[in-house]
């Protein structure tokens, strides 16, 4: 299994390389080798998230928010590969005890997303078979670059492998924009590129710097033992987790100590004021790239051209997987390593935002005429919906953010699929052009329908469990329950305004009277032939399974989510203790001063 993994990545890196010099003149032999490669690593993924569900499923695996250190255990990291890339420190015996590592493998955060990426790509090879005519090798080569960047952010567990991923992404991604895209492709590249480029080096500084101040606190916290630098996730969560624990305990403890030790409770103060900074200050920075990758408002503004201007393939992977960057980011890297920082600065700022993003995004498509436009901006809106869930810093609202992730990726993709093939047909996207074509073409409107039910979170189907799930989360939000309950209420107006636009989308374009947009030169128009079929029936099927039956995928992630939740759950606690020993100290304050009057 561990193979299978590797396969994953060396596999679309590989077919790159051979499509691309397979050259112009080969067209046809690089659409099939795409599309051997893609049907792989769909095997190949199928086979690793089953296996890796059945083995999940069997076990019982629950946290103790109570005991530290929190952390992704090892060992519920599955069909891992550790190498050391570039050694950090040799200790005496001449083994390598620190250094950037070649760090993967698959957990519950991250199955469902890597099957995701396979998926889509299938559906990207198919409904670019015939699309796509000019420098075919090219586009193939760049898509299979952008496979392997996509599948190695969600299985690093280094954060400098994560990162370099991360950045791989940027390149494919703007030549496809770049060189294939609509009448705007060049600008809407550059600014895609410089915004994302931007926000991301921001996120470096984050991920290096809690890496490089984390030894340091440690030795000031426990001068007596040895502190190595480390980039694996799962450690630095876990050290991360310690010294929440810890530092705020020896602040107690020596606020109960005799007078003459002062002096160390000073330092202990300072040494937690000063983690705390670090903290806020790693979390604003990742919070920086992660929140243009969403995108959240007001950071979005590249999104909609990007979509509009992309070629489908291109929209569908931007929508599917791309923007779950950043709430992936979010999930693995922000809240496990800044907990506090999320608690205090993220759950008012991003959580606001959050609705924000929401209810902008949706009263933006309300208003398009541009099919592809109005669902980029449904974009906004659902991955809002996401953080929204996200950042209620509890199990069930970080259960219904990780299956709105998955939810968006198919029912979104399945709508730019679905805009393409109207496209390829009629040149046009313009909804006042259209009108009536489910009486033209009938397998086309049946599946827009289907994944407009599902996008807009119809019981029975996908949309509505994770919906449901993250507003509850965030309905449920303790630390501040009018808050909670706000944001909650505001954010469910997204559900209402989503069901609004999409639903008159459909109705005007195919429903009422027919009428068909001008073409000429294009033949007979026909209905979904049988590969556009190949690339929806996958989609669909998935839209309903995780709707009627979601048991597996809730069992799946579920260790990881209690693990990010336990330790939100512990910041919060911490807080509470705080707050309380402050309203004490004022209540004294208060009564002395009374006394002395």
């Amino acid at each position: 299994m561990r193979e299978l993994l590797l396969l994953l990545l060396v596999l679309p890196l590989t077919t790159a390389i051979v499509v691309a010099l397979l050259g112009p003149g080969r067209t046809a032999a690089v659409r099939w080798v795409s599309l051997v490669s893609v049907l792989v690593s769909l095997l190949v993924a199928t086979i690793l998230s089953i296996q890796f569900t059945v083995e999940r499923t069997r076990e019982t695996l629950s946290v103790d928010v109570t005991e530290g250190p929190l952390t992704f255990r090892s060992d519920w990291i599955q069909y891992k590969t550790q190498e050391n890339l570039l050694p950090l420190h040799t200790a005496a015996d001449g083994t390598v005890d620190s250094a950037i590592q070649f760090y993967v493998g698959i957990d519950g955060l991250n199955v469902w997303l890597i099957l995701l990426t396979a998926l889509l790509m299938l559906t990207c090879v198919l409904v670019s078979w015939t699309a796509i005519t000019e420098r075919v090798h090219e586009f193939y080569a760049w898509l299979f670059v952008l496979q392997l960047g996509m599948t190695g952010v969600f299985a690093s567990f280094d954060v400098i492998l994560f990162y370099v991923f991360f950045e791989l992404t940027l390149v494919p991604l703007f030549f496809v924009i770049g060189i294939w895209g609509g009448p705007q492709r060049q600008y809407a590249a550059r600014k895609f590129f410089i915004y994302t480029l931007a926000g991301s080096l921001l996120t470096l500084l984050g991920v290096i710097g809690v890496a490089l101040v984390l030894p340091q606190v440690e030795a000031d916290h426990d001068p007596g033992q040895s502190h190595l630098l480390t980039f694996a996730i799962p450690e630095l969560i876990a050290r991360v987790d310690a010294l929440n624990r810890e530092l705020p305990k020896d602040v107690q403890q020596l606020e109960r100590a005799p007078k003459d030790m002062e002096a160390n409770l000073q330092q202990a103060r300072d040494r937690l004021d000063y983690w705390r900074r670090v903290q806020l200050w790693v979390f604003v920075a990742m919070m920086c790239g992660f929140a243009v990758k969403v995108p959240m408002v007001p950071l979005h503004t590249w999104l909609p051209l990007a979509h509009v201007e992309a070629p489908t393939a291109g929209s569908v992977l931007l929508a599917g997987i791309l923007l779950k960057l950043g709430t992936y980011g979010f999930l693995r890297l922000s809240v496990p390593l800044a907990p506090d920082a999320s608690l205090r600065f993220g759950v008012p700022v991003l959580g606001s935002l959050a609705v924000v993003g929401i209810i902008y995004g949706a009263f933006c498509s309300l208003g398009q005429d541009d099919i592809k436009k109005l669902v980029a901006y449904s974009s906004v809106s659902h991955l809002g919906l996401c953080m929204l869930g996200l950042f209620a810093l509890n199990e069930v609202g970080l259960t219904g953010s990780l299956l709105q992730m998955i939810n968006h990726g198919l029912s979104t993709g399945a709508l730019f699929l679905l805009v393409g093939m109207l496209y390829e047909r009629y040149h046009t996207r313009k909804m006042a052009d259209y009108s009536g074509m489910g009486a033209r073409l009938h397998l086309l409107a049946v599946f827009m329908v289907f994944i407009t039910l599902s996008s807009i979170g119809l019981p029975g189907l996908n949309g509505f469990l994770g919906e449901l799930l993250a507003l509850g989360g965030m309905y449920d939000f303790r630390g501040s329950q009018v808050q909670g309950t706000l944001l909650a209420s505001l954010g469910a107006t997204g559900v209402v305004l989503g069901a609004w636009y999409m639903l008159t989308m459909v109705r005007q374009v195919f429903f009422g009277p027919v009428k068909e947009p001008q073409y000429e030169g294009h033949g007979q128009i026909s209905d979904l032939n049988g590969r556009e079929l190949a690339a929806l029936l996958p989609i669909a099927g998935l839209c309903l399974a995780l709707g009627v039956f979601p048991k597996p995928f809730f069992d799946t992630v579920r260790p990881e989510i209690q693990v990010v939740a336990g330790i939100a759950e512990a910041a919060r606690q911490r807080a509470d203790t705080e707050q309380a020993v402050a309203h004490r100290v004022d209540v004294q304050q208060t009564a002395s001063v009374a006394e002395k009057k």
